[in-house]
């Protein structure tokens, strides 16, 4: 699996950590930016894994803002992704199970670094149920596809 990766300044230590436990994992990843704590807006980033997803060239992304809100809604904008802000590894879990996120966001500001790496590790090792969440998934690409 390949894991696309990206954050703001306000996620950037995190990003840096959720970093550290991919490679210790072994996950084939590549790091979009940003790469210091200076100031970006948080959409050039969000596009970046977005994009790399969408195209299929990743198949999941993990996005990092100060609280996971932004990062998230501007990803939403783009056809066939399903950002999905977690806080907490029973909602990483159902993302992946009943909704087939396939980009994970999280806030810096609002979660540690310990239930940050939790969370990755729920997410990336859980895998869609199908069956009737294929169906509302599919009705969500027939509202992408209508406005």
């Amino acid at each position: 699996m390949k894991i696309a990766i990206g954050s703001d300044h306000g996620g950037f230590h995190l990003k840096k950590e959720i970093i550290k436990l991919l490679e210790e994992q072994g996950r084939d990843y590549k790091d979009f930016g940003t790469y210091s704590e200076d100031s970006v807006d948080y959409p050039d980033i969000s596009l970046k894994v977005a994009e790399s997803v969408q195209s299929g060239e990743f198949d999941r992304g993990i996005l990092i803002c100060g609280t996971g809100i932004g990062i998230g809604i501007a990803a939403n904008k783009m056809a066939g992704i399903r950002a999905a802000l977690c806080h907490d590894t029973f909602s990483a879990q159902a993302s992946r199970q009943h909704n087939n996120a396939n980009i994970l966001t999280m806030g810096e500001r609002v979660i540690g670094p310990g239930v940050a790496k939790e969370i990755v590790k729920f997410w990336l090792d859980t895998e869609f149920e199908g069956g009737r969440h294929t169906r509302r998934i599919d009705k969500i690409g027939l509202m992408e596809r209508s406005f």
